[in-house]
């Protein structure tokens, strides 16, 4: 076993149940590594989300090595941090906080190529040409480049915050002139899903804090009949089922953790199986997040 010690930890509100601490701990286990991940809950501590840079330095005295970030922190943390790679720079969201030995802080973001790779393993050959976002927060932004980087080329960004869902879309076409980026409002949804080609959940909705289900009547009318749902709750599963809605959680142990310790920043994807979906990935590693997004697609992509 590797002597030295790692305190890892996630950051976020209604973290407290996450799956994190379990899934990083045992694959430390497995690769001989003495690891303890912990769970910051800014909620349950009273401390409010913009006093990240607080946070940080907190972390830092406590002797933690690095720092998972996830919502409503990825954006708010930019300025706090001493470098920042060039895809989170890029993107104004980092999911990864590394302290160096020096204590200064790194920013990463993994959350777009964990999304792509989880995409492509697990929902080999669906159509991306039309897609449907909801959500254009830290994750969101993420996911939308990481649509865009896969083929994507009609992306509609909803968000509740209709000009925060117009800003990302005027970044995103300057940074890939060849798609068509447009922002929406909720109310569109009902229009927007049945054109789709499938649609990404990557809002807090679900979590914790935020319960409740992504998606309603509209995506069963749509047709898309998978959907990922995060192994932490087996009560969301059987709500989507109730809507129509295919779905099934995830297995245990290293098929749930995905590819372990990659940088990947995926919250878990869907794979097809007799048209159904079932997890085949969660965060890993010192370098992913516990909240990215939702799948929702045809379980036959050729439809």
């Amino acid at each position: 076993m590797d002597p030295r010690p790692y305190l890892v930890g996630l950051v976020g509100t209604g973290v407290g149940p996450s799956l994190s601490p379990a899934l990083h701990m045992a694959e430390a286990r497995a690769r001989g590594l003495d690891y303890v991940y912990r769970t910051i809950d800014l909620g349950d501590l009273g401390i409010s989300p913009a006093r990240i840079g607080e946070v940080l330095s907190w972390a830092r005295s406590l002797g933690f090595d690095a720092l998972n970030i996830t919502h409503p922190c990825k954006q708010l943390v930019v300025e706090h941090l001493d470098e920042i790679d060039p895809a989170a720079a890029a993107l104004g969201a980092v999911n990864t906080v590394v302290f160096g030995e020096d204590g200064r802080t790194h920013g990463h973001n993994t959350d777009v190529t964990g999304f792509a790779h989880g995409f492509t393993e697990g929902l080999p050959g669906a159509a991306v040409d039309t897609v449907v976002l909801v959500g254009a927060g830290g994750a969101g932004t993420a996911v939308a480049d990481a649509l865009l980087r896969l083929g994507c080329r009609h992306l509609h960004i909803v968000d509740l915050d209709v000009a925060r869902a117009a800003r990302l879309g005027v970044d995103l076409a300057a940074r890939h002139p060849q798609a068509r980026v447009a922002a929406s409002a909720f109310d569109d949804l009902r229009d927007l899903l049945p054109v789709s080609d499938g649609v990404v959940h990557a809002t807090p909705t679900g979590m914790a804090a935020h319960p409740g289900i992504p998606f309603s009547a509209e995506a069963r009318s749509a047709g898309h009949r998978g959907i990922e749902v995060r192994g932490v709750a087996g009560r969301r599963a059987r709500r989507l089922r109730h809507t129509g809605l295919r779905a099934r959680t995830g297995g245990a142990g290293r098929r749930r953790c995905g590819q372990p310790c990659r940088r990947d920043g995926a919250d878990g994807f869907g794979r097809r199986r007799d048209g159904d979906v079932e997890c085949a990935g969660r965060e890993t590693g010192p370098g992913t997040s516990a909240s990215v997004a939702h799948l929702a697609f045809p379980a036959d992509p050729h439809r």
